[in-house]
């Protein structure tokens, strides 16, 4: 098992299958180009491969607010419905705390959509706490 950032267009590409579990409006056909753009905004894609098979995938940002200081935020978090409650997603997050602690942040944060019962008790298990509330406005 490793566990490491996408450094080329075609570790983000192997990533595209696992991540439109989570993102099923996202199209393969212009997933690279929308990952490039975001990089360029400081965000990362980090995914967990056993035996060249990329089983789970995180995209996040290193930030700073006044309200949280130094951060890392994970916007995507998700293991392959295939190999679900088999320790990835514990391997992935333990990586992403390490991560974050390396780059000296001192929090993460991350949304989950209120539906997501079972990822809800994924964080809660992490240790996190849910610490407010998420508002959102369609323009």
């Amino acid at each position: 098992m490793l566990i490491q950032l996408t450094e080329s267009d075609s570790q983000i590409l192997e990533c595209f299958p696992v991540l439109s579990q989570l993102r099923p409006h996202l199209k393969q056909e212009n997933f690279l180009e929308q990952v490039q753009r975001q990089k360029q905004s400081g965000y990362q894609l980090s995914f967990l491969e056993r035996d060249g098979q990329v089983l789970a995938v995180a995209g996040f940002c290193i930030s700073e607010c006044l309200a949280w200081g130094r951060f890392l935020y994970v916007y995507d978090l998700v293991v392959d419905e295939a190999v679900r409650s088999e320790g990835y997603g514990q391997n992935l997050f333990e990586w992403l705390m390490k991560f974050a602690r390396n780059h000296d942040c001192k929090q993460l944060h991350l949304d989950s959509g209120v539906q997501r019962f079972d990822a809800h008790r994924f964080y809660l298990r992490q240790r996190m706490n849910i610490a407010s509330h998420h508002f959102s406005l369609n323009l």
